[in-house]
């Protein structure tokens, strides 16, 4: 039976989530040393507990207990500061999931099965132990990790929202969740199984539960985070996109109760401010310091000195299932020779499966100063983004994406190709109108790209003015565009519409 809740307070908000960048101060004697990152989770978590912490919204949040990578060492405490770190105080807003398996992690995920581990540890403090203790009037919950609460959440009656990060998702019995120490007796009836259970007995022990599709499921609303990407996902496009989520994702569609909330950059991606890059700068100034930092990338990677060079910059992952790096290598050398006479040039900053054909191509055909390959390095990235001119996102796929929100922020005009949150963040430059932010490409090809980076050249070839006039104003635009703040505000809305009332209470 549902139970009755408190409507005389702010309405009460428990965020769950595997990973976040930062917690304002505030929350919790804890609040600055809580960070935990894989992935843009981590920054929407964080800049959303930040907009409803500065609200005065009675916000919480429940994390896994990563004591290595929060740099806590209990053994070093004293009796005192021991008794405090473990005490849950009444106004304590932070709530650490306690289990030995997070608390000597160096990373938030594993590769492979352990990730279901970490999973259940986490799911099971939580609706055991820290939703009984909050007592929230809604919880946000955030991707398979998370997939089983909002099915616990809806047996107790609490509101709850699910945000579709991405499409992995785990399968698993109820005997394992059980042997978890979870009971899901008690609300399995809100879960997504393999085939319509009969009863519990027929099911235990083989009608696996698809987590993600369970978190859709039982939750009362769902977001993904694009408004394109859930377009395509109700569409039926994309082809690797399991039927039970798919499926549920459309339910929840054709009932009013889904929606896409573009994620934003960190607010740390800003050049005036960014001390990873060695020349700060800003829309005003962007030109000349633009050019040093390129000079400083093209030492850093081997390339030749040249500012002049027009400058192709990989952010992302080398994965050619998702990322589309063999489009590019497919036309590389074609585009480099067709464009030699500008000494255009290519950084790859990235790891992945598909870094050796970049190395091949480089040495086969001696281009030791026009293509610059590096392993990923944060402080590397940064830089690729304040000194080239354009940022390379031919992507197959995409839920939402950065780096074609960070590029532009930094003045590199995003290439992109025409789908999920690349659609919703990328538009075609038109620098006679003034209009646009980079360059877009409809059909996953090759060509398609090819087409897009020869547009890019072209922009590259009108005179300075021009050119600085346009990446001037886009600077400006992608800064008040793409920002943790815009992104909070959908998502208070969204709580405020499942609450049917106002967050804060006069």
């Amino acid at each position: 039976m549902a139970k009755t809740r408190k409507t005389t307070r702010n309405p009460r908000i428990l965020i769950v989530t595997p990973e976040i960048t930062y917690l304002p101060e505030g929350m919790g004697n804890l609040a600055g040393k809580m960070s935990a990152k894989a992935g843009g989770m981590a920054d929407v978590s964080a800049s959303l507990v930040q907009a409803l912490h500065s609200l005065g919204a009675d916000v919480h949040v429940a994390l896994p207990h990563y004591r290595r990578m929060f740099h806590v060492e209990t053994a070093q405490l004293v009796a005192e500061e021991l008794r405090k770190y473990k005490s849950h105080l009444p106004d304590e807003r932070i709530h650490l999931a306690e289990d030995r398996c997070f608390y000597y992690r160096d990373t938030v995920y594993d590769r492979g099965e352990g990730n279901l581990k970490l999973s259940l540890a986490f799911q099971r403090e939580v609706i055991n132990n820290i939703i009984p203790r909050v007592q929230p009037d809604l919880i946000h919950c955030n991707d398979w990790m998370t997939g089983l609460i909002p099915a616990a959440a809806r047996r107790e009656g609490i509101p709850c929202l699910f945000t579709v990060h991405n499409i992995h998702t785990h399968r698993l019995t109820l005997s394992k969740i059980e042997d978890s120490g979870i009971d899901a007796a008690e609300f399995w009836q809100n879960l997504y199984f393999s085939y319509p259970p009969y009863n519990y007995e027929e099911s235990r022990n083989s009608n696996a539960i698809d987590l993600q599709a369970s978190g859709v499921f039982g939750a009362h609303f769902i977001n993904t985070v694009s408004p394109t990407f859930l377009q395509e996902i109700v569409n039926g496009w994309h082809s690797f996109v399991p039927d039970s989520i798919r499926n549920e994702i459309r339910n929840k569609y054709n009932a009013g109760c889904a929606a896409g909330i573009l994620n934003a950059p960190d607010s740390a991606d800003n050049p005036s401010t960014d001390d990873k890059i060695p020349f700060k700068y800003d829309a005003e100034n962007h030109r000349a310091m633009k050019r040093e930092n390129k000079l400083r990338l093209q030492h850093a990677l081997g390339l030749d000195e040249n500012p002049d060079a027009p400058l192709f910059f990989w952010p992302s992952r080398l994965d050619p299932v998702q990322k589309g790096p063999q489009l590019l290598t497919d036309i590389l050398y074609r585009f480099l020779e067709r464009h030699a006479h500008t000494g255009a040039q290519l950084a790859v900053i990235a790891n992945g499966p598909f870094q050796q054909p970049f190395w091949e191509i480089r040495e086969f055909h001696a281009l030791y100063k026009r293509i610059g390959i590096h392993n990923f390095d944060a402080r590397l990235s940064q830089l690729g983004f304040a000194a080239s001119d354009f940022t390379l996102m031919p992507s197959l796929f995409e839920p939402c994406g950065l780096p074609q929100m960070q590029a532009p922020i930094y003045g590199s005009l995003a290439i992109a190709h025409n789908t999920g949150g690349l659609h919703d963040t990328v538009e075609m430059l038109d620098w006679n109108a003034s209009v646009g932010n980079g360059f877009v490409f409809d059909h996953y090809d090759a060509n398609g790209l090819e087409w897009a980076m020869n547009r890019a050249m072209e922009f590259y070839a009108q005179g300075a003015d021009v050119r600085e006039r346009e990446i001037s104003r886009i600077m400006k635009e992608s800064l008040a565009r793409f920002n943790h703040e815009a992104c909070a505000k959908e998502y208070i809305k969204l709580y405020e519409r499942m609450l049917s009332r106002p967050l804060v209470r006069n």
